[in-house]
């Protein structure tokens, strides 16, 4: 099979697309001919040498994806041959062909693209479990989403305006300012007076703040409420600087942190998390921006692409 490969850590000119061996599959496995994959910053941060990384070179990346099932181990009971399915952390994923263990299968329904299906799991299971678990949303919430213009933050701006809330998106240009607002933020600002504008806008302070940039937390503290929270998920921009717990009990502020693995923990987690937002997308109440495709081949300048902070919403590789 055809797979995107790297040798060594570096930028995206170390990828390079090759034959390698079809990947072998276990009694509880089922092998997908990938139809999408999802590209994602966690596949810089591993091309780099940041990130864990499974297995040994030549190193295939990519964790998400959509396609339909080829072969089916002996012991798997509820998946055949022929089945559209999806996953969201499954390795090895930019490949033709890949291996996905039973438990991580995600049945993708007739009305749901394979595009569609890799667009929305990593990123939608995340905005979900963050609008759910890290913090409940509640009808009238001021919500202060970072990066709102980008894959997690469209999604996470429309989730919140689904659960009631009125959010408040950050974004790095003007240009994606006006994605957020598209998306349904209520106010979506560029300028570097954000904290400023956010109390002017809600009074008070945002309720919670969505942070993913990282070198930004310092900033988002300010801008939520007394008792107000702040989830940590991401730091795009970099390491944030160290938070004294004097000033969260001062306060009265939070700070919780979020990781979709400690969500995704069973087969029954995917399933009625990604029905949901299946569901959702049926009913036109989440909305997709079209993709970015590239040829798997030309892997290497989706990397630059997403690298450069220049997309909005999703990148996907299609073999």
């Amino acid at each position: 099979m055809k797979a995107l490969v790297f040798e060594r850590f570096g930028g995206p000119d170390v990828l390079h697309y090759q034959d390698i061996p079809n990947p072998s599959i276990g009694p509880t496995d089922v092998l997908v001919r990938t139809k999408a994959i999802g590209l994602n910053f966690a596949d810089v941060y591993r091309r780099k040498g940041n990130y864990h990384l499974t297995g040994t070179p030549p190193y295939i990346l990519g964790y998400e994806g959509a396609g339909v099932v080829e072969e089916v181990g002996a012991e798997v009971s509820h998946v055949n041959v022929g089945d559209r399915i999806a996953f969201a952390d499954v390795p090895f994923a930019n490949a033709e062909l890949v291996a996905v263990p039973q438990d991580k299968i995600i049945a993708v329904p007739d009305d749901i693209s394979f595009d569609a299906a890799a667009s929305v799991l990593l990123q939608g299971l995340t905005a979900h479990y963050l609008t759910q678990d890290s913090y409940s949303i509640q009808p009238g919430d001021y919500v202060l989403v970072h990066a709102a213009a980008g894959g997690v933050g469209q999604l996470l701006v429309q989730i919140v305006k689904l659960l009631g809330g009125q959010v408040i998106g950050l974004t790095s240009s003007s240009e994606k300012a006006k994605a957020a607002a598209q998306a349904g933020a209520a106010f979506a600002f560029s300028e570097d007076n954000w904290v400023e504008q956010v109390k002017e806008v809600t009074k008070r302070g945002a309720d919670v703040a969505y942070e993913s940039v990282g070198v930004t937390l310092e900033k988002s503290f300010e801008a939520v409420k007394t008792s107000g929270t702040v989830v940590f998920y991401g730091m795009a921009g970099g390491d944030p600087a160290p938070v004294d717990p004097r000033m969260l009990m001062d306060t009265s502020k939070t700070l919780t942190g979020g990781d979709l693995w400690n969500v995704l923990v069973s087969y029954e987690e995917r399933k009625v998390r990604s029905q949901q937002l299946f569901e959702w997308i049926s009913k036109g109440q989440l909305v997709l921006t079209d993709p970015v495709v590239f040829d798997l081949k030309d892997g290497a300048k989706a990397h630059e692409l997403l690298e450069s902070r220049k997309s909005t919403g999703k990148i996907l590789l299609r073999p």
